[in-house]
């Protein structure tokens, strides 16, 4: 799928790798999440989903880490906790909210197979091992997939992750981690008090 990625993303993983600033940096980036998919939801349905995506996307957050664990780049890390929203959205029918056609969801699913086999996680199941908390249920609107329609996704970019920069440009794979990063750049981390190395 298509991402963008700059000095923020950086930021932002390191806040989440940290101890006590992680647990706010996954608040904040939790509230950033429910904000952004919730205006891209119908009007009429936004405020009913937003507790169902407010737990699942906390849930997500263990899934990045445990990609970083296991190695992959912040790019593709963040991809797979991508791919289980909109493994999410399609289930619930709300593919207004999706960034990916539906008829690619295999092929994002393929991807990463191996990954998600190892913590049960599938189309049906975008959460697997990692539903660690009560997700409250939102209603559906299956009948959106009858016809599904996707104002907000971009096809075409299944078959790997692909990068914008912060000049605009777009290629597969991620930009280059910088050594040296400010962990306030992070969205939401300006309000923390001694965001610093010390915290760690």
């Amino acid at each position: 799928m298509k991402i963008r990625q700059n000095i923020r993303h950086f930021a932002t993983k390191k806040a989440l790798t940290m101890p006590v600033i992680g647990d706010i940096a996954t608040e904040k980036m939790v509230d950033l999440h429910v904000r952004v998919f919730g205006e891209r939801a119908d009007p009429d349905h936004r405020e009913e989903r937003e507790p169902h995506m407010a737990a699942f996307f906390e849930c997500t957050f263990d899934t990045y880490l445990a990609a970083l664990d296991e190695g992959f780049p912040e790019a593709e890390a963040r991809e797979i906790t991508h791919i289980q929203a909109n493994f999410d959205f399609y289930n619930h029918g709300w593919t207004e909210m999706m960034e990916f056609p539906a008829d690619e969801l295999e092929a994002h699913y393929e991807r990463y197979q191996q990954f998600f086999e190892r913590y049960d996680i599938d189309i049906a199941n975008p959460l697997g091992e990692f539903r660690t908390i009560d997700i409250p249920d939102a209603p559906a609107t299956l009948e959106n997939l009858e016809n599904p329609e996707h104002p907000h996704a971009e096809g075409g970019f299944a078959d790997d992750v692909y990068v914008e920069d912060a000049s605009g440009e777009v290629a597969a794979g991620g930009t280059e981690e910088p050594e040296d990063v400010d962990v306030s750049v992070a969205p939401g981390m300006q309000e923390v008090d001694d965001v610093d190395e010390e915290a760690a």
